[in-house]
């Protein structure tokens, strides 16, 4: 069967735990579906990049890719760097460009499996505050999705639930922790990175959860996330190839 290789392109960072998160999370998902092509590329900072896996692809003989961005939000990176990069490609590649992560179900999925592995449990939800950490941005689109995450984590069961970014946007984690301190029926308040590898901006949302009882650890590579990576490569198998610049 001729299935289109999957690229997972993530952004990279001066922090080798961030490639070596990735690179756990795509071998996850690879062996989820035995039999298929899966890449990882980064934007910056790490190897190999993405024009190098397409090269490569395109030296191997590969016609079709699904390009993935490993992102939680169309943001800049998302709206800008990796459709510049893509319209790039060899053109003996038809490239198809899947949508980012979020939102989704399985991403909730995947941040309450991090609460729980902190030492929650489902009979908690009702009296814990939970602070949703975002990485930051100044896209007012990527600042409404991760609204809207909060939103949909706290109708699965748990007291309050507020978002918060390590940079670029406001709240800071610090802030909503002492925030939900004051909300009536919380009784404990646990941090919730919304990322998915770790890194400097993770460590500041870390650094910002002193105050909380509970720190969960980042989405990495998760069964939900694995899965997700799959669900947004078949979504986008029947896509219009990416445009080539002229």
């Amino acid at each position: 069967m001729n299935r289109p290789v999957l690229l997972v392109i993530a952004h990279g960072s001066r922090d080798p735990r961030h490639a070596a998160t990735v690179r756990a999370l795509v071998r996850r998902a690879g062996a989820l579906r035995p039999g298929l092509r899966v890449e990882t590329a980064f934007l910056d900072f790490n190897l190999p990049s993405v024009p190098g896996v397409l090269d490569r692809l395109a030296a191997d003989g590969v016609r079709d890719v699904v390009a993935l961005p490993l992102l939680l939000t169309r943001a800049f990176h998302a709206k800008a760097d990796v459709p510049a990069v893509l319209r790039q490609a060899p053109p003996s590649l038809r490239v198809r460009r899947a949508e980012v992560l979020g939102p989704s179900p399985l991403l909730i999925a995947a941040v309450e499996r991090r609460l729980y592995e902190a030492g929650l449990t489902p009979g908690d939800r009702s009296t814990t505050g939970v602070v949703l950490a975002s990485a930051g941005s100044t896209d007012p689109e990527a600042i409404a999705v991760i609204a809207e995450t909060a939103r949909e984590l706290r109708r699965t069961g748990w007291c309050s639930v507020r978002p918060a970014f390590a940079s670029a946007s406001l709240p800071r984690t610090e802030d909503a922790v002492a925030a939900l301190r004051t909300e009536p029926g919380v009784g404990r308040v646990a941090v919730a990175p919304y990322v998915i590898a770790p890194g400097r901006l993770p460590d500041r949302i870390a650094a910002g959860a002193a105050g909380a009882d509970v720190l969960a650890g980042v989405l990495g590579p998760s069964p939900e996330l694995a899965r997700l990576l799959l669900e947004r490569y078949d979504g986008a198998r029947a896509a219009r190839p990416v445009a080539r610049t002229a």
